[in-house]
């Protein structure tokens, strides 16, 4: 794990430079000595990292631990959202989000996204070497979201660049310049369908939202506009990508989808469990002191909590390394436990199903047009997911 950092009566560890582009082995290891670990990120960052699936579900369930950071993680402008927010205010605006995100909203998408599924698969062809990502898992959700905010398509490669600039915390200059950019936009796009009489589309429903006479104010519904509009296509791009390129590094189970399409609903279930889109939970740090199985964390201490390392727990997930799309995957993290429990998980399942059925119709013979071990992923703790996925067509 590389080159330990001692601290007087301590050893803390210095997670491995790259440790982005294979966290497994990472995370097997610290799993090996205990459910939390004190370490320090590849950064230098020092955080208690929680990787046994039992105590993950436990830290992101505990009423000691606080995601309310005072503005720490990201542009106090785009922070007024559930993500960062703890009870009572966490329940208020989860309250008042839902209301719009109903079941018969999110089907009625359906025909839809079979529409823009289509329409991305037709413009490629058979023996074409292709960036999957670029050429269709991105696109696929973008214009989900944006239609569902109601954005221009136009926007969509600003988005990408913004999105990409927070994700991966570039400089703090980047990350102003990026956040300021999207809170810009956002609040002007806001402030327009404030003015316009409700419909019945999806954003409007979200700005007129109301409880008991409660309604979001600005603020927080262009902080909401950019939850949405980021995690609406960044879990779905890298769910996509990263299910195909398990697929490909596994032929056996690639043979079960293309011969047994009607599995693939159930399977989404394995590949969140196996590569999901989040590695490791948004920021939490402890109020009070902390009981992890037989670790105290102290209070104060900033948390990162793996989700990627809790699904490949082997006391909860039987051979967990290995891709298995006739398993039974339920109780999986993949998207998140507890009250933080991911709002779009129906959509972004929705999404997954309808595009990987297609792939794998238009394109059965999909082969990896590269070598797996040159594939470069994203240096983020909390996205999962390829810089590229290189593919053949066929």
């Amino acid at each position: 794990m590389g080159e330990a950092t001692v601290i007087p009566g301590r050893t803390i560890p210095q997670l491995p430079g790259d440790y982005f582009q294979n966290p497994h082995e990472v995370h097997d290891a610290l799993r090996a000595e205990g459910p939390a670990r004190e370490v320090r990120m590849p950064g230098g960052l020092k955080v208690w990292f929680v990787t046994r699936y039992d105590e993950v579900k436990a830290a992101l369930n505990a009423p000691g631990v606080s995601k309310n950071v005072g503005g720490r993680v990201t542009h106090d402008a785009l922070a007024e959202h559930i993500v960062y927010m703890d009870p009572p205010h966490h329940t208020r605006l989860r309250r008042l989000v839902t209301k719009p995100f109903t079941a018969r909203r999110v089907e009625k998408m359906r025909a839809r996204i079979e529409e823009i599924t289509a329409e991305l698969l037709a413009e490629l062809a058979d023996g074409d070497v292709v960036d999957l990502l670029e050429a269709f898992a991105f696109p696929l959700p973008v214009n989900v979201i944006c239609e569902l905010l109601g954005i221009p398509i136009d926007n969509r490669d600003e988005f990408r660049e913004w999105s990409n600039q927070v994700l991966t915390f570039g400089t703090p200059e980047q990350v102003r310049a990026a956040t300021a950019g999207m809170a810009a936009f956002l609040h002007q796009h806001v402030a327009k369908v404030q003015a316009a009489e409700p419909d019945d589309t999806f954003f409007s429903a979200l700005v007129h939202a109301t409880d008991s006479g409660d309604l979001l104010s600005r603020e927080e519904l262009v902080s909401m506009a950019f939850l949405l509009l980021v995690a609406g296509h960044e879990t779905t791009v890298n769910l996509i990508g990263n299910a195909v390129l398990a697929l490909l590094r596994n032929p056996d189970q690639l043979r079960i989808l293309r011969e047994r399409p009607e599995l693939i609903p159930a399977s989404t279930d394995e590949f969140l469990r196996l590569e999901g889109s989040i590695n490791i939970a948004s920021f939490r740090y402890t109020t009070e002191p902390l009981e992890l199985g037989e670790v105290t964390v102290p209070a104060g201490e900033l948390l990162m909590v793996s989700l990627l390392a809790a699904n490949r727990d082997p006391e909860r997930f039987e051979d967990p390394g290995r891709l298995d799309v006739t398993r039974s995957a339920q109780g999986h993290v993949g998207f998140g436990h507890g009250i933080h429990y991911c709002l779009g998980a129906p959509l972004a399942r929705l999404e997954f199903d309808v595009a990987l059925t297609r792939l794998l119709e238009r394109f059965p013979n999909l082969e990896l047009a590269a070598e797996p071990e040159t594939l470069v992923w994203r240096e983020s703790t909390l996205i999962r997911g390829l810089h590229t996925l290189p593919v053949r067509l066929g």
